[in-house]
């Protein structure tokens, strides 16, 4: 592992997507997107997936010219779709949407089809909360989980994500599975073993080897009730929107699969905080926090800096072996 320059590794990553295709505006977003994991401490979901987005713009998997196409546009609810480009930039527009209509509506939902991969879910309620709104956004992925007491993998990891707009803002971000499948990838190129219980080979057999796991099964969080709240997510966005469920959606780390979009869909709700109230007082939420921590605990992700803001002079930990990736994709993309 090195520490490295955040504002460097954004140069990097920026410049790397621009010349993999996409426009100077949808690289900025997307690059800063995927710095804002690594400065969170989530590099499963940061630089580490980058050569793999790379690889996808490159192979047509991903569209790097792809547009927002509105399908639905009602005034509380608008479906697009994302024609198979960058997951990071387009979920961005998503909730920034979702948070225009909710603050002239009250509440407002978006949903986004036919997109790709967006990194660490969390990061998109950056533009929710920061409107003193409540954000809750749902994605889809590849097959990865079994139903319960299920042997075939038919849920993703249903990633979900809220924002609540204390101050700073509460930010919830969790895989419906026992572990978000990025770790695995992330421990597999490091060659370190799992933790047991997290995994199981693909003939249903528990295992602590990152790599069996990675093309094997994951276990759900929490047991059934884990498995139930993947149900939900994978029924409002692979299932609803759509196009892809996650049993039928490529891979993005198969090489075999660089080629074919993976038409992950995402699915945001931004709520107006300040009408959601049924007595017209707004201060329960500040004595919510203030009892958390009079308890000895904190409100989850507090700690986690603006991704909007990031401090460009400060440092991020990556893997020795991501570093080399990216400078061979550097050169690569040079000649």
């Amino acid at each position: 592992m090195a520490k490295v320059n955040l504002g460097a590794e954004l140069d990097r990553a920026t410049s790397l997507l621009v010349r993999a295709g996409l426009s100077e505006d949808h690289a900025a977003i997307s690059a800063k997107a995927i710095l804002a994991s690594d400065r969170w401490g989530i590099g499963s979901h940061g630089l580490m997936r980058l050569p793999f987005y790379l690889e996808r713009l490159l192979a047509g998997g991903i569209n790097p010219h792809a547009t927002l196409k509105t399908v639905t546009d009602m005034p509380s609810l608008v479906v697009m779709n994302g024609e198979n480009g960058m997951g990071h930039w387009q979920l961005q527009a998503a909730a920034n949407l979702a948070a225009d209509r909710a603050l002239v509506n009250g509440i407002a939902a978006v949903g986004l089809g036919a997109s790709s991969h967006c990194g660490a879910l969390g990061i998109y309620t950056a533009p929710i909360t920061r409107k003193g709104l409540v954000g809750i956004i749902f994605s889809n992925g590849p097959a990865v989980m079994p139903p319960w007491g299920g042997k075939k993998s038919v849920l993703s990891t249903s990633p979900i994500a809220a924002g609540i707009p204390t101050n700073p803002p509460t930010i919830i971000d969790m895989a419906t599975s026992a572990v978000a499948r990025g770790k695995i990838a992330a421990k597999a190129q490091a060659n370190e073993p799992l933790e047991p219980g997290w995994a199981f080979s693909a003939d249903g057999e528990p295992t602590t080897d990152a790599k069996v796991a990675l093309s094997g099964m994951l276990a759900p969080l929490g047991g059934a009730k884990g498995y139930a709240l993947a149900v939900l997510v994978e029924s409002l966005t692979g299932a609803l929107i759509g196009p892809t469920l996650a049993a039928n959606m490529p891979d993005m780390f198969s090489p075999a699969d660089a080629a074919n979009p993976q038409g992950i869909s995402h699915f945001v709700i931004a709520i107006d905080a300040k009408k959601l109230t049924v007595d017209g007082t707004h201060d329960r939420l500040d004595t919510f926090v203030a009892s958390v921590s009079a308890a000895g605990g904190r409100m989850p992700g507090v700690n986690r800096v603006d991704p909007e803001n990031l401090n460009l002079g400060d440092e991020i930990t990556v893997a020795d072996t991501v570093l080399q990736q990216l400078a061979d994709w550097d050169a690569k993309l040079s000649s």
